[in-house]
């Protein structure tokens, strides 16, 4: 169902987002600047931004479908936020902001070793490289099928905006633009919700009863079991995965640094962590509010659609145009906020941990120069990483995504942890732990494919750090640390800057 005026609303925002770019590239003078924005940013907008960058297009199409088609189960790992937020602002951020460090990875290094350092980076980066052509192509699917246009097209267009603010703005486009995207991602999902509430003949009073009807507001079945995902185990993953970005993801990091003092560092996280929770769980209830909405209104159109696509087919057929392409365009805010953090970082980390790191001796405009090529570079593979993903079976790219974070994303929780707070470990017992720990992955890995243990893949990532972290500060006691670890551990001094 094509509208003009929705349109004429997602070019309007396209086009803001490409000016601002244009504008904060004039101010890109050196790499410091384009990495950290001169460590100046107030400590808001940091928190706006590190909260736009964690809701991905994903999370404004699949929460509310999630909750549409089944309950608030997966709202429980969202909960687990403000644990990993609290041990950010008491020891995560000081110990970051130690010294002049541009790159999370850097701490690995004076921690452990160069391997270390070297391995955290690279899986970081092919991580946030699948993650670049996944994220833009899910965001594709519903836009695409809103306006009855290829995908390529939606795909092209959207890549090549995102790409050329953030290569050339650097991370001052990147959180500035964060902080508008965020506002009208918020603002697109309330008015979802306000604009249900309205339709509906009893309202919110209504989406309630309903819900409770229906065991829609049920957090998953309370009990211990490892083959479900039960309401102990998806809090334990959030726990895990929170504090995993919160201690080492250099999307977050990065906004630490980019602060200018500690205190604004952690008045950001606490910022971030004040909202998010709340703008989840309002996701999670524009879910409700279409299951009752569809309850009340039945549609034989929307009773054959897949779970993610009954918002977008609300938003084009119960809105009134300019204001669908308003919240359209909060679904592309979502799905921007997040791939132009992702390329800033692997500019960041691919320049900072291996170029400068293992290369010549460079000026530092020759660095910003590599830096905006290797930009442009991730945003090139964005594109036809998405587009390749749209000619592949979907199974196929399902089970590659498993196997490639099985086999890079594990255990970098404990590593870090490891070097936050123990003094024993060092850098032989780290790199023993983290292949014992990849060994866990392989087998947990194909336990997921052929289900010869009766564990759900929910547990993958508790696992591994499960046998990292006492496996590898066992054999700090067997090889002990011999570096001086003077600000680098919470025992050992913090000097935040």
């Amino acid at each position: 169902m094509f509208r003009p005026l929705d349109l004429v609303a997602i070019f309007l925002f396209l086009g803001a987002m490409a000016a601002m770019g244009i504008y904060f590239s004039r101010r890109n003078t050196s790499t410091e600047e384009y990495f950290l924005g001169n460590r100046a940013f107030p400590g808001w907008a940091v928190g706006i931004s590190m909260l736009g960058t964690s809701i991905s297009s994903v999370t404004f199409l699949a929460i509310p479908a999630a909750a549409y088609i089944l309950d608030y189960r997966q709202a429980v790992s969202n909960l687990a936020l403000p644990v990993a937020a609290v041990l950010a602002v008491a020891f995560f951020i000081p110990l970051f902001r130690r010294g002049r460090i541009t790159s999370a990875f850097e701490y690995l290094e004076a921690r452990y070793g160069v391997a270390m350092r070297s391995y955290a980076a690279l899986s970081f980066v092919i991580l946030q490289l699948i993650r670049l052509a996944s994220v833009l192509f899910l965001v594709s699917i519903p836009v695409a099928s809103m306006f009855g246009c290829h995908i390529v097209w939606v795909i092209l267009i959207g890549g090549l905006v995102v790409g050329a603010y953030t290569v050339l703005g650097g991370i001052e486009a990147v959180i500035w633009t964060d902080v508008v995207q965020t506002v009208i991602l918020l603002a697109g999902g309330l008015l979802c919700i306000g604009m249900i509430l309205f339709l509906l003949p009893g309202g919110l009073g209504q989406v309630i009863e309903i819900g409770r009807a229906f065991d829609k507001f049920s957090p998953g079945p309370i009990s211990f079991r490892l083959d479900d995902r039960t309401f102990f185990v998806v809090l334990l993953l959030g726990v895990v995965n929170f504090t995993t970005e919160y201690a080492g993801n250099q999307n977050v990091v990065q906004r630490y640094i980019a602060a200018r003092s500690t205190r604004e560092a952690r008045k950001a996280t606490l910022l971030c962590m004040c909202m998010s929770v709340p703008t989840w769980m309002s996701f999670f209830f524009l879910g409700s509010c279409l299951f009752a909405y569809y309850h009340v209104f039945p549609s034989a159109e929307v009773a054959a659609l897949e779970a993610d696509q009954v918002l977008p087919y609300f938003i084009l057929h119960k809105t009134p145009p300019f204001v669908g392409g308003v919240i359209i365009s909060a679904c592309l805010a979502a799905a921007m906020s997040s791939l132009d953090s992702s390329i800033n970082a692997i500019s960041t980390v691919v320049t900072i941990d291996f170029v400068k790191r293992f290369g010549r001796p460079r000026s530092d405009a020759q660095y910003l120069k590599i830096a905006k090529g290797i930009a442009c570079a991730a945003g090139l593979f964005m594109i036809l990483g998405a587009i390749g993903i749209n000619y592949i079976p979907k199974e196929s790219m399902n089970d590659f995504g498993l196997i490639v974070g099985s086999m890079f994303g594990g255990g970098m929780l404990a590593v870090f942890l490891l070097g936050f707070f123990s003094t024993r470990v060092g850098n032989r017992a780290i790199l023993t732990a983290t292949a014992a720990a990849l060994l866990c992955n392989l087998v947990l890995m194909f336990n997921t494919f052929y289900g010869f243990l009766p564990i759900h893949p929910y547990w993958t990532t508790i696992a591994v750090n499960g046998v990292l972290w006492p496996v590898g500060y066992l054999l700090g006691f067997l090889w002990p640390n011999r570096r001086d670890l003077s600000g680098l551990t919470v025992w050992t001094g913090q000097q935040p800057a």
